[in-house]
């Protein structure tokens, strides 16, 4: 099998009389597959099972400042946890809140108190005419989710392989006073697993925002989420917060992360971190929604992890099993489309996706005929604002739930259906 554009109109029609006979024993075979969220598998949610020995009833449970975590208060954390999660965003304790569970929720948050009660005393930004906000793409369709949700004029940009196109960052944000706010997924990102060059963090940094209520909203979600235990195969990212401070714009940045894929995703914790001046403000609205997060479930996770390289040990772990599972996927994707050329795909060192990019106007396509066939994916057009991808192109691909047999077997389908949708899309019928 050649690559289609060098096939004549025969031999497509033979290929795809082949592949339609494929695809039907396929629909027939009783598949139940889905690779449509960045879930962690069982395998891995078993590692951190050890969270539930570190406590008895008869343990300790008075964080190093002397508090007692079965009480109220403590607002920002106990200071074990803060350092424990400024150790994953690469900051200092004094720069982090540490919250429930969820990192979407601060981020949620933190976009409705802008809305309603203005960024640090400035302008609530409903009170404003227009609101916009930079959305790389493809990217995180909850992040997008967010500010459709409250409104939020959201712009495409396009997104390179070492981070967001910047040359048109720049354009919007300095010359556009109604620009409030950029999605990042700096580390990683989701999907196309692409982490930020030094000169796009300093660039980030540097940034001269038309709107002195300009945030950079940089969810580092995947920040010690690495596929490979050498260090000269992890990405590495400039820390934005110092980068900032550098840079004349310390309160520019608002960082967020969570151990939701490090420990349990319903159960584990999250954190913020900023500059003091923006961490003071957070936290004065903070009391007026709550006394205190679960610190005990903080303290057990200090003590599951005890210090970084704690962590790391622990994502060691959660890697090896996750190699095996992105590698079923592309074996399949380098043995059946990439003869084809008729479509890319990234190959992360980290993070959670992959990104499949397939012809123009064909990924609705492959989408609706994998899920006929038993194989559920994201949505064509989730990695996009409004749903919409311009070129219906792109795949977000998650390996991490399935097992990697039925990964291959789902990798298969997936790519019957992208060869099928190909020549179809020529005009070619059997």
């Amino acid at each position: 099998m050649g690559a289609y554009k060098k096939m004549t109109d025969d031999q497509l029609r033979e290929e795809l009389k082949s592949l339609r006979e494929e695809y039907d024993k396929l629909c027939k075979s009783g598949l139940d597959l889905d690779m449509s969220r960045g879930k962690p598998g069982l395998d891995q949610i078993e590692i951190s099972m050890g969270i539930f020995d570190v406590f008895t009833s008869k343990s300790d449970v008075v964080s190093e400042n002397g508090f007692d975590c079965r009480n109220y208060g403590l607002l920002d954390g106990p200071p074990e946890a803060k350092r424990m999660m400024a150790s994953i965003m690469n900051t200092t304790e004094d720069h982090v809140i540490v919250y429930g569970n969820s990192s979407l929720n601060v981020m949620y948050d933190q976009v409705s108190e802008f809305y309603s009660h203005g960024v640090n005393g400035m302008t609530p930004w409903c009170k404003l005419d227009k609101v916009k906000w930079l959305c790389p793409v493809p990217g995180y369709d909850r992040h997008f989710a967010i500010t459709e949700h409250f409104g939020i004029e959201m712009i495409n940009i396009p997104m390179n392989e070492d981070g967001p196109d910047m040359d048109a960052i720049e354009q919007f944000v300095e010359r556009d006073p109604s620009i409030k706010g950029v999605w990042c997924v700096p580390m990683y990102s989701n999907p196309e697993g692409a982490s930020y060059s030094d000169e796009v963090v300093r660039r980030f940094a540097n940034l001269k925002p038309a709107a002195k209520d300009f945030r950079i909203f940089w969810d580092n979600a995947y920040a010690v989420h690495h596929l490979y235990d050498e260090p000269e195969k992890q990405d590495k990212i400039l820390d934005i917060l110092e980068e900032c401070e550098k840079a004349g714009n310390p309160d520019m940045a608002i960082e967020f992360a969570s151990t939701s894929k490090i420990t349990f995703p319903g159960s584990g914790i999250a954190a913020l971190a900023s500059s003091i001046n923006n961490v003071n403000h957070i936290r004065d609205s903070l009391k007026i929604q709550t006394i205190g997060h679960d610190k005990i479930n903080m303290l057990r996770h200090v003590k599951l992890f005890k210090d970084h390289e704690g962590i790391k040990e622990h994502m060691s772990r959660h890697a090896a099993l996750l190699r095996d599972k992105f590698n079923a996927v592309l074996d399949v994707f380098d043995e059946e489309l990439a003869p084809c050329e008729i479509a890319t795909w990234t190959k992360p060192r980290g993070g959670y996706f992959i990104s499949l990019h397939v012809e123009n106007s064909c990924a609705k396509k492959i989408v609706k005929m994998c899920k006929e066939a038993g194989m559920v994916l994201t949505g064509a057009g989730a990695t996009f604002p409004y749903h919409i991808d311009p070129y219906d192109s792109n795949i977000r691909i998650a390996p991490s739930y399935p097992t990697p047999e039925e990964l291959k077997k789902a990798s298969h389908v997936l790519a019957v259906c992208t060869k099928i949708a190909t020549i179809e899309k020529e005009g070619i019928k059997v």
